[in-house]
C-alpha cells in the first residue's frame, strides 16, 4: 500500500494552480499522516480499523461541531481543513479579476482534476466529466438517451427520488414504460435481488437503472451480476454510485456499467456541489448533453460540462480532497467505515425492541446502517437522539424502509458511537 500511495502522489503531484501545497495546514497534515502510515504500515486495513490513535489524527484534520455528533455524513460530508482552505484561496484569487483568473488560469486545472478522478475510478480521463452532484450526472444520461415509445426501463422503488422522478418525467413525455422492482429490506441473499430484477426483463428492455448502495439503509447491491444480466439481454446499465464512490473499493471496469454518476461531496469529502459522470467512450456520442453544447453528437466527454459560469474554486478543491483521500487509502477507509458500522450495530442488535434494518454481511454493507425501535416513530427517535444525546442523524420513512439512518465517516471516533449506543438503548427502554 505504501508503494502505491507514493507512486500515486508522485504521478499527480501535490501542487496546484495556486501552489496550495505550500500552505502550512497541508504540510502539517501530510507530515502527520505520512508518519502514521509509516508507523502502521505493517498492519492490515482490518487491523488498523480499530486503532483509535490513528483515526484521532484523521479527526484532527477536520473541523467539527462541539455541540453535536455528526452521524449524517450520508447527506453531505464535511471537507478536511486542507480542502476548505484550498477553496478559500482559490476563491480569493478568483475575485481579484474573475473573468481572467477563473477562465484563463484556474480553469486550466480542470484536466488535472479529470486525470486524478480517472485514476480513482480506474478508467480513461476521456470518460470522465466533472458535474455538480450525482443527480446532475445521472440526469445527463436519463434525459440524454434516445428512447422510443414502448421502450422499457427497469428501476427500483428504493432508488433515489430525483432519479425516479427523472424517469417518470421521461415516461410522461416520451411514452417509455417503467418496470418497478420492489424489495423488502434487509435482505441477506443476493439471489433474491437478482431474481427480482431478472423477472422484469423483456425483449423491450433498454435500460436497467441500478443503485449501487441504497442510501436509505446502506445495502450494497450485486451491481456486476445485475449488469451482466442486463447486457445478456441487450440492455444498457446506468449505475447510481452516489454512495459507493470512495466508500468501498472497486473500479468502474469491475462493474461493467455503461453510465455512472456520483457525488464527490459525500464519501470523497470534496467541496459541496461537486460530482462526476462516467460514460463508456463508445457511448458518449449517442448521449445528448443536458446543457446545450456546440457539438451535441460529439464523442468528447467535455460536451457535458457546458454549465455556464460556475465556481471554479469549488472544482479545483476536488484535487485536494483526492490528495487527502489517497493519504489514507481506500482499503483503510473502507475497513474503518465497516468497523464503525459493525461496532454500533453489534452493540444494539440484541437489545429488546431494537431491529437493524441493514444486512451486516461484509459484502452487503459498509459504513451506512439503519435501525428502528418497536412501536416508536423514527422522527421521534431521531429527535430524542438530537435533544438528549447531541446526535445528528436522519429519520427515514421512504416507501417500505423505515428507521433512523446512521452514517459515520473517517473522522468519527468510537467514543462518538458509545454515545449513540447509550442513546439507542435508553430510548428503546422508554
Amino acid at each position: 500500500m505504501k508503494h502505491y500511495r507514493r507512486k500515486f502522489l508522485k504521478s499527480i503531484g501535490m501542487a496546484s494552480a495556486l501552489a496550495i501545497s505550500d500552505n502550512l495546514i497541508l504540510k502539517n497534515v501530510q507530515s502527520s499522516i505520512s508518519k502514521l502510515n509509516d508507523q502502521y504500515d505493517d498492519l492490515s486495513p482490518e487491523e488498523l480499523a480499530g486503532r483509535e490513535d490513528y483515526w484521532e489524527m484523521i479527526r484532527a484534520s477536520y473541523s467539527h461541531s462541539k455541540e453535536l455528533i455528526n452521524l449524517n455524513n450520508g447527506g453531505v460530508s464535511p471537507q478536511p481543513l486542507v480542502v476548505q482552505q484550498a477553496v478559500e484561496e482559490y476563491n480569493r484569487f478568483s475575485n481579484e479579476i474573475p473573468s481572467h483568473h477563473m477562465w484563463h488560469i484556474l480553469d486550466k486545472g480542470k484536466e488535472a482534476i479529470r486525470k486524478k478522478l480517472s485514476i480513482l475510478a480506474e478508467c480513461s480521463p476521456e470518460e470522465i466529466a466533472i458535474q455538480r452532484n450525482a443527480s446532475e450526472a445521472l440526469e445527463c444520461v436519463i434525459f440524454g438517451l434516445t428512447l422510443e415509445k414502448g421502450d422499457e426501463v427497469i428501476l427500483s422503488q428504493q432508488d433515489y427520488p430525483s432519479m425516479k422522478n427523472a424517469w417518470k418525467q421521461r415516461a410522461l413525455r416520451d411514452g417509455i414504460i417503467l418496470k418497478w422492482v420492489d424489495l423488502s429490506y434487509p435482505i441477506d441473499d443476493d439471489d433474491l435481488i437478482i431474481h427480482a430484477y431478472r423477472e422484469k426483463i423483456t425483449d423491450r428492455t433498454k435500460i436497467m437503472h441500478i443503485t449501487h448502495v441504497i442510501n436509505w439503509n446502506g445495502r450494497i447491491l450485486p451491481a456486476r451480476r445485475l449488469a451482466d444480466i442486463a447486457h445478456d439481454h441487450g440492455a444498457e446499465v446506468i449505475l447510481d454510485a452516489a454512495h459507493s464512490f470512495c466508500h468501498i473499493s472497486y473500479s468502474i471496469a469491475d462493474l461493467d456499467c455503461d453510465y455512472y454518476g456520483t457525488s464527490l461531496h459525500k464519501w470523497l469529502c470534496a467541496p459541496f456541489g461537486t460530482g462526476m459522470l462516467y460514460i463508456k467512450k463508445s457511448k458518449i456520442a449517442s448521449i445528448y448533453p443536458l446543457m446545450a453544447a456546440p457539438k451535441p453528437k460529439s464523442n468528447d466527454i467535455r460536451k457535458f460540462e457546458h454549465l455556464g459560469t460556475r465556481s471554479i474554486a469549488i472544482e479545483q478543491g476536488i484535487g485536494q480532497a483526492i490528495n487527502f483521500h489517497q493519504m489514507i487509502g481506500i482499503e483503510r477507509k473502507e475497513a474503518r467505515l465497516r468497523y464503525l458500522k459493525n461496532y454500533w450495530c453489534e452493540a444494539v442488535q440484541n437489545e429488546p425492541n431494537v431491529t437493524i434494518g441493514t444486512s451486516l454481511k461484509k459484502n452487503h454493507s459498509c459504513g451506512i446502517a439503519l435501525f428502528k425501535i418497536k412501536s416508536q416513530d423514527p422522527l421521534e427517535i431521531n429527535g430524542k437522539l438530537n435533544k438528549d444525546f447531541g446526535i445528528h442523524a436522519v429519520a427515514i420513512n421512504y416507501h417500505n424502509i423505515e428507521g433512523v439512518r446512521i452514517t459515520p465517516h473517517v473522522y468519527t471516533l468510537v467514543n462518538d458511537l458509545k454515545t449513540l449506543i447509550q442513546g439507542i438503548t435508553t430510548i428503546a427502554k422508554i
